[in-house]
């Protein structure tokens, strides 16, 4: 399948309406054509069948729903694990919004069997300056690594991070959040030491506040440990 192939195929998918709906949500992106994921994943399985490195080295950036494309089918590569990694090395400097991040990241399954080759690969994209390549590395924390082994590796290097951009803020209290309801006392012990900037840390604690899965009278104990800035008389 060549790229007028799928752009045409894409373009049968179009849903207004969707459009529209995304365009809200990446509202930095105005290159959306408005196909929903799970189209977006069939299409993607059925490349992946295929020639990969042809269609990764040809594949068009025109639309936002081609780059994302690009990162479902490196996910459901059946590659191993080096290729996989030449490949994303190649894709990531092309995120350039949160929702083709996310869902690459959580095409990703072959890190489950690699964990220790991808903190590897991740190492230079903690230290990135660059908005979504950080977002990119706390993403796959979240997904793949707030587990028993990495839990304290996990809080550590959200504890590290240090940057202005809102979506890395945001992924720093999501997977904060994450943690919290699986490891809740380690979370909690992090929570009252660390070096979260304000706006992180607040929004770590409102999203812990908002999950189904943290108990009603824990959610006030959180409730009263937010950071309140008190303005001068």
């Amino acid at each position: 399948m060549n790229n007028e192939e799928i752009k045409n195929k894409l373009l049968e998918f179009a849903d207004e309406k969707y459009k529209k709906f995304q365009e809200g949500l990446c509202t930095n992106t105005n290159n959306i054509i408005g196909v929903r994921v799970p189209a977006l994943r069939n299409l993607a399985k059925e490349i992946s069948k295929g020639d990969i490195d042809t269609y990764l080295k040809n594949a068009s950036n025109e639309y936002y729903e081609e780059i994302m494309l690009q990162g479902m089918v490196i996910g459901l590569s059946k590659c191993n694990f080096e290729k996989i990694c030449k490949y994303l090395k190649e894709f990531i400097p092309k995120i350039d919004n949160w929702a083709v991040c996310d869902v690459t990241v959580a095409s990703l399954k072959m890190v489950k069997e690699n964990q220790k080759e991808m903190l590897d690969f991740l190492k230079p994209y903690f230290k990135s300056k660059k908005e979504f390549e950080l977002r990119f590395a706390i993403v796959v924390l979240l997904n793949f690594y707030i587990t028993e082994e990495y839990i304290d590796f996990v809080l550590e290097t959200l504890n590290q991070i240090q940057h202005e951009g809102y979506y890395v803020k945001m992924a720093v209290a999501w997977a904060i959040s994450i943690a919290f309801i699986k490891f809740p006392e380690k979370t909690m012990k992090f929570l009252k030491q660390n070096n979260l900037d304000d706006f992180t840390y607040n929004k770590s604690l409102q999203k812990i506040v908002e999950s189904y899965q943290v108990e009603k009278e824990i959610k006030e104990n959180i409730k009263n440990m937010k950071r309140v800035k008190h303005l001068k008389k």
